[in-house]
């Protein structure tokens, strides 16, 4: 064989072999674009996981559904009774008030029919959770626990920065404060 003829097959058979290439690489694309590919079907096993995973999901929901209403439920109660005590603490210092001037009659029975109502009261308002915060003439004043009305000069230099007078009680619902006392401070 020449140079020539063997020139001429090798470039028949090149030109085969890129024929052939172009023709699997169309084979290729056009096998692509006809087929696009299936996502696979989960099993029975990943179907079964993943409504194990949203029954879990959905319990621990509720549970926290419970929680919250629970707490919600106890909120509602406690701000009931705050509401309700709120509103006796003016007529609790009326009592008081009432009980100063019965001391300075003469009427002895009045005092204690007076003194009996206003003990079963504070009692029961006890029971529920209510009580009077300890305040003194003397105590320092804290302005955490304490409502100052005005200040005024001090008697004596002890009494600087401390309680002079009380206004008015404080009451506490719980740990909560419902009312500050209402204090006079000395300067």
């Amino acid at each position: 064989m020449s140079d020539k003829e063997e020139f001429t097959d090798k470039m028949e058979n090149n030109s085969k072999e890129s024929s052939e290439k172009i023709t699997d690489k169309q084979v290729e694309e056009t096998t692509d674009s006809k087929e696009p590919e299936q996502p696979e079907e989960p099993t029975t096993e990943e179907l079964i996981q993943k409504e194990k995973d949203r029954y879990l999901r959905l319990f621990a929901e509720f549970e926290n559904y419970k929680k919250r209403t629970s707490r919600e439920r106890i909120e509602m109660f406690k701000t009931a009774n705050e509401e309700l005590m709120t509103v006796l603490l003016p007529v609790l210092d009326d009592f008081d008030r009432g009980l100063a001037e019965i001391g300075k009659a003469k009427d002895i029975n009045l005092l204690k029919g007076m003194e009996l109502i206003n003990s079963k009261l504070k009692n029961i308002l006890q029971q529920k959770g209510l009580s009077q915060m300890e305040v003194k003439e003397g105590d320092t004043f804290d302005a955490e626990i304490h409502e100052a009305i005005t200040q005024i000069p001090a008697p004596s230099k002890k009494l600087k920065g401390k309680i002079i007078d009380i206004t008015e009680r404080g009451y506490k619902l719980g740990d909560k404060i419902i009312r500050y006392p209402k204090v006079v401070i000395g300067q």
